[in-house]
């Protein structure tokens, strides 16, 4: 219950706003996360309920799993070890199953992290403002002082959730009457190494118009080739290069857990997540109109593109502006009944997919866009990306609020609307260009994205900011 130095582990430094990261053997152990399984019990009253646990390919994962397991079990739960799984196939059964549960995963973090990201039952997230913390209060109270017996005894069984996780997803995006497509999948050694060839592969059901040329496929937690983390551009260069070596139609990367997924077109160049977004808006407002509903929600934070809410409100659709952070966009789904939801991360959120946001599902919508029509990709994006952006430049300062302060004093004027909704963002009443502002929560950093009508705009507009910034 307690770490070597013999003083148990401080949960405080593990638990975030959103999820649970840490490093393994020292901000999370085994004794740590089976006191997290009971509280998590007690704290969302789950005795005699069902309760799914499942992990990623590191190596920690199978042993965090079981005593997840063994926590929540002892607290009377029905446990359902669901062994190896995507954080979005953990959505799914919890959606599917109307059952609460956890997923082992740090996502991108390095191999020596691991974490925890819970759901209550129907994938509703569970995060600083839904129970998180109390779970963690309980918990540290539990590896204080023990963990007390259940009063009705608790069951450990084992289930496979991938095949139900394929069809479901199959599904929704009939995909059987593409074109032939060739797709590189770069799975950075993560748990796409295994959903892929289930849901568009042969290996779970019957095979699809793809040739699938496969990169770092092997599950491997400690990350041998390139970090799990394609949001980092260095780490997309061995996709880029090979969908060009193959003459493949598109690229696809996701991160570790698989819950994001980022697209490279037939030349090489990634196609932003502001035009996935659109691209997959249009896809689903056109699904739901032809069900008969009228000016669909689509969710989208702050910093995607402007021609993301331009496009959903020329289908007839709802733009729905919100914050950056998948905890925001997953409650405005479900306060708006959104079809869909997408983030500048390649996080993509569906109303048929329980609200949550699945990378797998945002793929399979580009390659049927691409499928149906015989232009190539690059083509299809420039569609959705009539703007130049500024990507998100990261600045690690001294004294974050005096550099906001300078660059407020600066564009406090006539020709400018400023914004406090995340940060502050700026928008030429011209409507020529808009930068926003935001401080990290957790880093001395302050992230600056920009975008504008041209090129040349957009630059001068960036660098000024950042001149600003970084006096």
């Amino acid at each position: 219950m307690t770490t070597a130095e013999n003083v148990p582990v401080d949960l405080s430094i593990s638990f975030k706003a959103y999820d649970v990261r840490g490093i393994v053997g020292e901000t999370i152990t085994a004794d740590s996360v089976r006191a997290v399984g009971a509280a998590f019990v007690d704290v969302l009253g789950l005795n005699g309920e069902t309760v799914l646990v499942g992990g990623d390919m590191r190596p920690s994962s199978p042993g965090f799993s079981q005593a997840f397991a063994e926590g929540a079990s002892g607290r009377g739960a029905r446990v359902q070890l669901l062994g190896l799984i995507s954080t979005d196939e953990l959505y799914f059964a919890c959606g599917a199953l109307n059952a609460a549960g956890a997923v082992f995963t740090a996502s991108h973090n390095p191999a020596e992290y691991n974490g925890m990201k819970m759901a209550k039952a129907g994938a509703v997230p569970v995060s600083s403002e839904t129970g998180l913390m109390d779970i963690r209060d309980l918990a540290q109270k539990y590896l204080a002082e023990g963990i007390p017996a259940a009063t009705g005894a608790g069951t450990i069984a084992a289930t496979d959730v991938l095949k139900k996780y394929s069809e479901y997803l199959r599904n929704l995006v009939d995909l059987s009457g593409s074109r032939p497509l060739k797709v590189v999948v770069d799975a950075g050694n993560g748990m796409a190494g295994m959903t892929t060839p289930a849901v568009l592969g042969d290996t779970l059901l019957p095979g699809l118009p793809f040739e699938i040329v496969p990169l770092y496929f092997e599950l491997d937690g400690t990350f041998p080739n390139h970090p799990a983390n394609p949001l980092e551009p260095a780490n997309l260069r061995d996709l880029q290069a090979a969908v060009v070596a193959h003459g493949a139609d598109i690229g696809l990367a996701f991160d570790g857990d698989a819950d994001r997924c980022f697209v490279i077109d037939e030349l090489g160049a990634p196609v932003s997540p502001s035009a996935v977004t659109a691209l997959v808006a249009r896809r689903e407002i056109a699904r739901a109109q032809a069900g008969g509903e009228e000016h669909p929600a689509v969710i989208h934070n702050l910093i995607t593109s402007r021609a993301v809410p331009e496009l959903i409100a020329h289908d007839g659709g709802r733009p729905v502006r919100t914050r950056v952070g998948h905890s925001f966009i997953k409650a405005r789904m479900a306060e708006e009944g959104a079809v869909f939801g997408g983030e500048h991360s390649a996080h993509y959120y569906f109303r048929d997919f329980f609200n949550a946001d699945t990378g797998m599902l945002a793929a399979m919508h580009v390659l049927a866009a691409l499928g149906e029509q015989e232009g190539p990709l690059s083509e299809l994006g420039r569609e959705y990306e009539p703007y130049a952006a500024s990507g998100e430049i990261n600045s690690q300062l001294a004294d974050v609020p005096a550099a906001v302060a300078r660059v407020r004093a600066a564009y406090t004027r006539d020709d400018v609307t400023i914004d406090e909704l995340d940060g502050l963002t700026f928008t030429a009443a011209d409507g020529t260009w808009w930068f926003n502002l935001r401080a990290s929560n957790t880093e001395p950093f302050l992230r600056l994205n920009a975008e504008a009508v041209d090129a040349v705009t957009m630059a001068d507009i960036r660098d000024a900011v950042l001149e600003l910034v970084r006096q």
